[in-house]
Parts: structure tokens; C-alpha cells; sequence
């Protein structure tokens, strides 16, 4: 009996698989990287084939690993870098472009001239979303324009258009399927974020031929089934799809309205269940479809990020405090406290709810008796810090409180992270035994839809929680804290 689903984590900078059973259990995990494509200062392609190649060799090789036979598969989940642009030929099915990475910023003159004539306004509206290269649409038309034929092609409706997930589900179908989820769709700046379809007054604004677009649908669902794939049986069907930060979400069980992730990486990315509510924020949040299911249960997320895991980086390269990143931590450990050093890690200028381009980084309050560990120690206070900006943002604008603070990705490993983020949000942080939340949520959510579990509260039941991290500072102690990171912001 068929009782495995594959999850496919199709990032940006490496494809991974996991081969999962109906308990959660992970039976294996694989990873593969590909080459990242740099034109010109500030452009980042990627190829597809690479793409399609990583993912076909991560599954025959997780498969391997795992001792499951591919007729054993019952269903594959898809998640994926959200915003990345893909364009291919219907007919032959061949990219006509590399795709182009949402860190592209090659259409930053487009969007000033969109913004310049006042369409700022409507798409923040329809969207959730700002005018900014790295949403979807700009990339569509400058490939549209910059391609020779192509824009006459897409007009024709000989090219089509996707998010990595839908170029995916176009190849695992062999050409049958040309869909992509809610989540994605709400990332490109082309979908209305209420009505959940494709926006006339959009495709106008940004200048993006409707013929290309593939149909919308929810996350949970069989969108097709596999035909022709290496290493695969045909008929496993496709079953779930989402953006990575959606599906982490979901992989989280953050299915209450108030459930918020934290996924700390080289950017830490936050996103916050708002319910059925699409959140118009204030303070420069994004407002995002969370996830879509076949039921009808429709929940919308707020979402603000930063970058994180570079000021570690820094610290490593930069000023040679240690060798690898996982030496921060004992570093931090070396010192009892920060002591009055703060570290503003605006390394890119400060984002949301700051907005702050110009701001740089800054470290306050050093002495003679300050080493080493002190800095390192005040670096990683510094991300809590943020994290603890936005996420007052979230819990005022969403009107929820957090019941739980759950983190995934490669800094949540850091205890010593983990405890001062409780204690500056007062609440409890969970890590979850399982921090490939990405995969992890295409897993459930291809589960969904093949029927494996019947709601997301089936779900809950064999979720699995790892270590809990409660809040131990004092109220007095707390604003301490806040007041020094405060007055070192403006300083920045």
C-alpha cells in the first residue's frame, strides 16, 4: 500500500527531499545544490534544468535511502522560493529565459517610475503587497520585453508563466498541469488578495498578458499526476503546493488564528495567522494569503523580514571572531551577560516597522572590559530585538496575542538565542523536533490532499513538539533591555 509522501524544498540555492510517512516520521532527507547565476551586479538567475535536474536526482536518491520503492508514494508536495519567475514554451515545454530570483533587483527603475505614477496606492490595496523588484510582476515584463518574440508570444498564449511551483508541476505532469497555489499567486503582485483571481487592473498596471497565467488553486488539492518522470511511477498524484514561508506556517501547525513562526535563516522571515482576515497593516507589513484548503477554510498572514543570520556571518568573516557559526554560541556563553553593549545589526539599513534604509549598523556601550563574547553575545540579542519589533507590529495590527512563538531554520538551534527571544516576548518559544518546517508543511499539506488526514486539526494530533523554551526575565529587567535597544535604533 502506498503510504509515503515525497516533500520537495525547492530553494534558492538548493533542492531537498524528504521521503515522510503518515506519522511525521522522516525516513530520509537529501539535499542538492545548483549553480547561482550572477549576469550583473545585482541580478540572479537560475537555471531550470538545474532546477528540474536537482529535483529528480534528490528524489531517486532519497527513495534509495530511504528503502521505499516509488510505487509506494502515495502522494508529492511541493514548496518552493516564492517570487522566482519562470517563463517556458508551451509547445516544447523548453525555458525561453533563465528564471529570475526574487533577490533580483534588475526592475528597481521599473517599479520608482510605477510608483512615480501613483499606482502605489491600488496595488498595496489588491495585493497586501508594495511595488518592489521582488515581487513577481516586474520580472514577467522584463523578460516579456527583454526576450526576443517573447512578448508576441505570450500574447499568442504560446508562453507560460509560473512560480518555481508551477514550473514543477508542469514537468512532474508532463505538460497536463498548468496551476499554481493561493500562497504563491498572492506573491506575484498580479492576484487580488480578496477575491483570490487574477486582477484585471494589475495585468494592466504591470503590463502582463493574461494567456500566460496559470490557473489558481487552492494549497490542498491533487493538481495532477506524474507522467514521465525518472525514477517514478506515472499517477502519483501532486498534492500540495505553497510558498516556503506559507508552508513552514503550516508546518509549524500554526493553524489558531494568533499562531505566529519565526524562520531564522540568512533573513528571518515572521509570519503571523490572522484568520479569514487579510490584515491591511500599517507599519509596512506584508498581508498574504497563508494557505487556501479544498474545505473553503481560507487564512490569511502577516509577514515581515529582515536580514539575520548575515551580522553571524560578519562576525565569522569580517572581524574573524570564530571559524563556523555554530562556534557563536559558546562565544555568547563565554560572558555571563551583554552588559551594556548593544548591537544594531543594520547592516542593510533597518526594515519594517522601522523603514530605515539609510540606518547602519552600530555597536553601543563598549569599554575597556568588553571582549569578544560580549559582542557576540549583544549580535544575537540584536536579532531578538528586531524579531521583537515586528512582532509587536504583528500582535497590534492582527489583534492577537501569541499563545506560542515557534522558530525553525538554522539559527533556532541557538539556545541562548531561543531564551532571550522568550524572555523578550514573554511568551513561550517552541522549536519543533522537526525544524525542516518547509518540507515538512508540503508533506502536510500533499497529505491533505491526498486524503491522509481529513482537517488541519488531524494534524495537530501527530504533530510532534520538540524543546520549549519559557520566558524568565523579569518585566523590570525586560524594559531595561528594550530602553537601551531603543535608544541605540535611533543612534543607528
Amino acid at each position: 500500500m502506498a503510504s509515503y509522501i515525497l516533500a520537495i524544498d525547492q530553494g534558492t540555492t538548493g533542492t531537498r527531499t524528504l521521503v515522510v510517512d503518515t506519522h511525521l516520521g522522516v525516513h530520509a532527507r537529501v539535499i542538492q545544490e545548483f549553480r547561482q547565476i550572477f549576469p550583473k551586479p545585482g541580478w540572479v538567475e537560475h537555471d531550470l534544468e538545474a532546477i528540474w535536474g536537482a529535483t529528480v536526482q534528490t528524489i531517486q536518491k532519497a527513495l534509495r535511502e530511504a528503502g521505499v520503492r516509488g510505487g509506494e508514494v502515495a502522494a508529492i508536495g511541493i514548496a518552493n522560493q516564492r517570487e522566482t519567475v519562470a517563463l517556458w514554451d508551451r509547445r516544447s515545454g523548453k525555458p525561453i529565459h533563465n528564471a529570475v530570483v526574487w533577490q533580483d533587483r534588475r526592475t528597481a527603475e521599473a517599479c520608482e517610475k510605477l510608483q512615480a505614477a501613483g499606482h502605489g496606492p491600488v496595488v498595496r490595496e489588491k495585493t497586501g503587497l508594495v511595488i518592489d523588484p521582488y515581487f513577481s510582476a516586474t520580472k514577467i515584463a522584463w523578460l516579456l520585453d527583454n526576450v526576443r518574440g517573447a512578448r508576441a508570444k505570450a500574447e499568442q498564449g504560446s508562453l507560460a508563466f509560473g512560480t518555481i511551483d508551477s514550473y514543477l508541476l508542469w514537468r512532474f505532469t508532463g505538460g497536463a498541469t498548468h496551476a499554481t497555489d493561493a500562497a504563491n499567486a498572492s506573491r506575484t503582485s498580479l492576484m487580488d488578495l480578496h477575491k483570490l483571481r487574477w486582477d484585471d487592473d494589475l495585468l494592466q498596471i504591470f503590463d502582463v498578458p493574461r494567456a500566460i497565467l496559470p490557473e489558481i488553486r487552492s494549497n490542498a488539492e491533487i493538481f495532477g499526476t506524474t507522467r514521465g518522470v525518472r525514477g517514478l511511477p506515472d499517477g502519483i498524484p501532486i498534492a500540495g503546493m505553497a510558498g516556503d514561508q506559507q508552508s513552514a506556517l503550516f508546518g509549524q501547525a500554526c493553524f489558531t488564528p494568533g499562531d505566529a513562526k519565526c524562520t531564522f535563516g540568512t533573513g528571518a522571515f515572521i509570519l503571523m495567522n490572522t484568520g479569514d482576515r487579510a490584515v491591511a497593516s500599517k507599519s509596512g507589513l506584508l498581508t498574504t494569503v497563508a494557505w487556501k484548503l479544498a474545505t473553503g477554510e481560507l487564512r490569511y498572514a502577516l509577514e515581515g523580514s529582515f536580514v539575520a543570520g548575515a551580522v553571524v556571518q560578519w562576525l565569522r568573516d569580517g572581524l574573524k571572531f570564530f571559524q563556523k557559526t555554530a562556534e557563536v554560541e559558546p562565544l555568547a556563553k563565554s560572558v555571563r551577560s551583554s552588559g551594556d553593549v548593544v548591537f544594531v545589526p543594520a547592516l542593510a539599513g533597518l526594515g519594517a516597522p522601522h523603514w530605515r534604509p539609510n540606518a547602519r549598523g552600530l555597536i553601543a556601550g563598549l569599554d575597556r572590559s568588553t571582549t569578544a563574547g560580549h559582542i557576540a553575545r549583544a549580535a544575537l540579542e540584536g536579532i531578538a530585538f528586531q524579531i521583537y519589533d515586528l512582532a509587536q507590529e504583528m500582535r497590534v495590527e492582527g489583534g492577537q496575542p501569541f499563545p506560542v512563538f515557534r522558530v525553525d531554520g538554522g539559527a533556532s538551534q541557538n539556545d541562548l538565542l531561543m531564551q532571550f527571544q522568550a524572555d523578550l516576548l514573554d511568551v513561550p518559544v517552541e522549536r519543533p523536533r522537526m525544524v525542516e518546517t518547509t518540507a515538512m508543511g508540503a508533506a502536510l499539506l500533499a497529505g491533505l490532499g491526498a486524503g491522509f488526514w481529513k482537517s488541519p486539526q488531524e494534524i495537530r494530533k501527530v504533530w510532534k513538539s520538540g524543546k520549549r523554551f519559557e520566558p524568565r526575565m523579569t518585566a523590570a529587567d525586560r524594559e531595561v533591555h528594550l530602553n537601551k535597544w531603543r535608544k541605540a535604533v535611533q543612534a543607528a
